[in-house]
């Protein structure tokens, strides 16, 4: 029989009745949001990159530790250097089921070509790392340091190739700030990815490359490739040694060879503009709680990154004046669109 409780004036209710009444009475405790559905980790880049290199790092990471209930599967839109990513997560507006991976064309691809992109129409979670970019050469040249190689690209008149991650991108700006300051010509060769690009320098399809550390350190393991400078104010920290004589840590900084040239690369994720503060926490903690696992301390010293984070409003007063670098070097290269030089 049903439970009975007798309230006053010979009202009966039954105890199920007043359960009821009394959850309608009490304060309801909202759950935090999580994602209802597979997330689409966005990468504007090639595959074997960097960047695609992260992401999946990331992915993976997620994945075996369970730190998400949903899946995560990434997603490479390269075209019009990353346009066609850039893009995507712009007119997806309000969609908390899509992060972006960023690198330099974050500023680059707009200024360069007159996308209809800025970063504030994504909204910023957290700064991974900052990436390195090392002056490669193939490992059977004789070029032991950037000066040796310099001298010989300046005999060369204009033949030797530099090959790089698009046009008008990070890679392009380093090699025109280096032909600035000693008066050396490259001959420019833009590839899709990173991954490509290395694979051209061992294969002696091209000269040298500005690759970052973790597109290249395979290949410089196996001795086909030899760094020559890290385009930092400091040399990277990690001392482990990856060939029979050489750790990251021995690899000089250009400027300490006499090329005064230093650039750095941001390695951050964004979402869609117009998503809560609710929905960007839960990717803040999520990330941090990546940060944390072995796995990504692993890949931060192969890829010999500066593991500088930041979130919030530090995060986007950085990418701000990393907007407004971007600008004057873009400007001092001529690659703004519609520029002439």
């Amino acid at each position: 029989m049903e439970e009975v409780m007798r309230i006053g004036k010979g009202r009966h209710w039954s105890v199920a009745v007043l359960s009821a009444i009394a959850a309608t009475m009490l304060p309801q405790v909202s759950l935090a949001w999580e994602p209802t559905k597979t997330v689409e980790f966005i990468v504007p880049a090639g595959t074997g990159g960097g960047a695609d290199q992260m992401a999946r790092a990331i992915q993976g990471i997620v994945a075996k530790h369970g730190l998400m209930k949903e899946s995560m599967v990434v997603i490479n839109k390269s075209g019009g250097a990353g346009a066609e990513g850039f893009l995507d997560v712009k007119g997806s507006s309000g969609n908390p089921h899509k992060l972006i991976i960023t690198l330099s064309n974050l500023f680059t691809t707009p200024l360069a070509t007159g996308v209809p992109f800025n970063w504030r129409d994504l909204t910023p979670v957290k700064m991974m790392a900052l990436d390195n970019f090392v002056l490669w050469v193939n490992a059977d040249t004789p070029y032991k340091t950037p000066k040796d190689y310099i001298a010989a690209v300046k005999q060369a008149g204009g033949k030797m190739k530099m090959g790089g991650t698009g046009s008008k991108q990070e890679d392009q700006i380093i090699t025109v700030a280096m032909q600035e300051l000693t008066g050396a010509k490259w001959t420019y060769i833009p590839f899709k990815g990173g991954g490509t690009v290395a694979v051209q320098l061992v294969g002696k399809h091209i000269d040298s490359s500005v690759n970052n550390p973790i597109e290249a350190v395979a290949h410089w393991r196996s001795g086909k490739l030899r760094p020559l400078c890290v385009f930092n104010d400091n040399r990277m920290p990690y001392k482990e040694k990856l060939t029979a004589d050489m750790s990251w840590a021995d690899i000089p900084t250009c400027k300490q060879t006499g090329l005064d040239v230093s650039y750095m690369m941001l390695r951050g994720i964004f979402m869609p503009g117009g998503v809560t503060q609710e929905q960007v926490q839960y990717y803040v903690d999520l990330l941090t709680k990546v940060r944390e696992t072995p796995e990504w301390k692993d890949l931060m010293a192969k890829g010999a990154f500066d593991q500088t984070s930041l979130e919030g409003k530090a995060y986007a007063d950085w990418v701000a004046h990393e907007e407004a670098r971007h600008v004057g070097l873009m400007k001092a290269a001529g690659f703004i669109a519609g520029s002439n030089r």
